[in-house]
């Protein structure tokens, strides 16, 4: 298989609450057979889901809210402080509201924030809930990092003949160097990192419909999944990966891959 010229990180982003805003980071501390730093470690059940805090296992995202959707949660701006546990919701020309998700109260007040926020969209009680250790509430049960080529991006720009904000996608690590569509070609293959990271590429990224929300509006404006269907007779965008071996990733780094 022909070796990319350089495959470079452009971006680093994390969702610390399911469904809820990107923060961008310059750098990521990965552990073996972990999970990215600070992500999605909190989800908000939509009425009862039979989630176990103390036996956790994989639900379908459907459970939780998401933009699939709920899309109106694109038109909150959070921002989350991982030392005090703090999630801070900015929405509209409202002052800004904290909410501790570190205590009961806390996330039983985030709750309260989003009954009222999607009256009609619940199915029963929002429950906050929080990824017990070594469990993130990722779409995917082996999605522990999320790649996102920035060409395939380009590429689907074409197809809706619009722009495409990479953030529809909701990945980890943003990639340029490769060419459209080649990282669905690197499953089964490890990518390593400068500071030591090792990862296993394990299976193509199926898109949804969280794609056609605009993450900065919070409306459904394009049709991806529909346009890579028709185009290329899937719906794969981006890719999974297992972290084998702990280290470091930063913006900016240079990623080589085994031959």
């Amino acid at each position: 298989m022909s070796q990319p010229s350089e495959i470079r990180i452009a971006h680093l982003y994390r969702y610390p609450v399911k469904g809820l805003s990107p923060e961008r980071v310059a750098s990521a501390e990965l552990e073996t057979s972990g999970y990215f730093p600070g992500d999605r470690l909190y989800a908000i059940e939509n009425g009862p889901s039979g989630f176990n805090e103390v036996a956790p296992r994989h639900l379908p995202k459907i459970v939780y809210l998401m933009l699939m959707r709920n899309e109106a949660l694109a038109r909150l701006r959070t921002r989350f402080d991982d030392a005090s546990h703090r999630l801070t919701i900015e929405y509209g020309d409202d002052a800004p509201v904290v909410y501790d998700l570190g205590s009961r109260e806390g996330r039983d007040a985030l709750a309260a924030f989003m009954k009222g926020f999607l009256p009609h969209e619940l199915r029963g009680e929002p429950r906050v809930l929080e990824a017990p250790p070594g469990y993130r509430f990722t779409d995917s049960r082996t999605g522990f990092v999320s790649f996102i080529n920035l060409a395939s991006v380009r590429a689907v720009e074409d197809f809706v003949g619009a722009p495409v904000d990479p953030l529809r996608f909701r990945g980890n690590v943003l990639l340029d160097g490769l060419d459209p569509w080649a990282e669905l070609d690197l499953v089964g293959r490890i990518v390593e990192a400068p500071g030591g990271a090792r990862l296993k590429v394990t299976a193509r990224t199926q898109r949804c419909a969280a794609t056609n929300v605009d993450p900065q509006t919070g409306f459904r404006d394009l049709a991806i999944p529909r346009a890579l269907d028709e185009r290329l007779g899937h719906m794969d965008c981006g890719v999974y990966a297992e972290v084998i071996a702990g280290g470091v990733l930063r913006e900016g780094d240079a990623l080589t891959l085994d031959r």
